[in-house]
C-alpha cells in the first residue's frame, strides 16, 4: 500500500481501511531490503524456493527422528517437489516445522513442543494436536491451525498470516504482535496482547487479566468476559465494518464468539503511552 495515501483519498477501499483503524500511525524514514525476485511478479516467491506440486503428496513417521532430522526431511521432500507433506507421530518434539519460507501444505498428525512452526513465511500448516510455548513466533505469512490447545506466548511477534487455535491458549498471547491475525476459539490467559503494535486478535471466549497491557496499536476483539484491561488499553466502538470483517474472518475456520459477533467487545490502545517519555512525573503516575 502506498505510504503517501492520505485519509481524505476518495477510493472506497482506502476509506474502508482508514475507518477500520489500519492507518493510525504514519511510518516513514526507513527503507526496506528487497528479498524477492522481480521476475516472480505478484507471487512474491523467494528466488531459491522449491518448485512444488500440491497434488504430489507424501508422508513419513517421525517417531525415531529428532527435531533436526524431521525438519531436514521436510526440506528434502519439498525440494523433490512434494507440495503436501504429512508428518506422523511428531511426539511433541520442540522446534518442528520452523524456517519454511515458501508455500507448502504441511500436516502434523500429533502434538508439537515449544517453538513449533516459528519463522515461517508462506506455508499452510495444520496440527492435529496441541502445541507448546511460542508457537509460530515471528510468523510472516501463511496459515497455521491448531486443533486443540496452545501454550503461552502464542504467536509472539507475529507479523502476518492467520494463526488459529481452536481451543484455549496460555498467557501473553500475541506478545509484541506486529501484524497478521491471531484467532483463539476458546479463552486466553493473562497479559494477552502485551505490547501489541499492529494486527488483529480475535478471542472467541474469555480473556484473562491485563488484556492489551501497554499495547501501542492494533485491535483485540473478545467474545466472552474480560477479567481486566491492562495499562493504556481501552474499549472502542464496534462498527458495522468490524462486524462484517469478523464474520468473514471466522467463517473459514468454523468458529463463533461465545455470545455472537454483535456482543463482542473491541479493545484498542488509549495512546497515552505514545509520548510517555515527554510526560511530567505526575502525568506518568496517572497513566500507569
Amino acid at each position: 500500500m502506498d505510504q503517501h495515501v492520505k485519509a481524505g483519498d476518495s477510493s472506497p477501499n482506502k476509506d474502508t481501511s482508514f475507518e477500520m483503524g489500519m492507518h493510525t500511525e504514519q511510518l516513514g524514514g526507513r527503507s526496506q531490503q528487497v528479498f524477492f525476485s522481480p521476475e516472480d511478479g505478484e507471487n512474491f516467491l523467494y528466488p531459491d524456493g522449491p518448485d512444488l506440486d500440491f497434488n504430489k503428496r507424501t508422508e513419513f513417521d517421525a517417531t525415531d527422528l529428532d527435531a533436526k532430522s524431521v525438519n531436514k526431511k521436510i526440506r528434502e521432500l519439498a525440494n523433490e517437489g512434494f507440495g503436501t507433506i504429512v508428518v506422523k507421530n511428531p511426539g511433541a518434539k520442540h522446534s518442528l516445522g520452523v524456517g519454511i519460507l515458501h508455500r507448502l501444505q504441511l500436516y502434523f498428525e500429533g502434538s508439537l513442543g515449544y517453538f513449533g512452526c516459528g519463522l515461517i513465511d508462506g506455508p499452510n500448516i495444520r496440527i492435529k494436536g496441541r502445541v507448546g510455548w511460542s508457537c509460530a513466533e515471528n510468523m510472516m505469512a501463511g496459515v497455521v491451525v491448531i486443533e486443540k490447545n496452545a501454550g503461552s506466548t502464542f504467536g509472539a511477534a507475529i507479523r502476518g498470516g492467520d494463526l488459529v487455535c481452536m481451543g484455549d491458549v496460555g498467557s501473553r498471547t500475541g506478545i509484541d504482535q506486529k501484524g497478521g491475525t491471531i484467532i483463539v476459539g476458546g479463552r486466553t490467559g493473562a497479559f494477552s496482547g502485551f505490547m501489541m503494535q499492529r494486527g488483529r486478535m480475535i478471542i472467541c471466549g474469555d480473556a484473562g487479566p491485563n488484556l492489551g497491557d501497554s499495547m501501542y496499536d492494533g485491535t483485540i476483539f473478545v467474545g466472552g468476559e474480560i477479567e481486566s484491561l491492562g495499562v493504556d488499553a481501552v474499549e472502542g466502538d464496534m462498527t458495522d465494518l468490524d462486524k462484517a470483517w469478523l464474520a468473514r474472518k471466522l467463517k473459514p475456520y468454523g468458529l463463533e464468539p461465545k455470545n455472537g459477533i454483535a456482543a463482542m467487545k473491541k479493545i484498542v490502545a488509549g495512546k497515552q503511552l505514545w509520548n510517555y517519555d515527554n510526560l511530567e512525573p505526575s502525568e506518568k503516575k496517572l497513566v500507569l
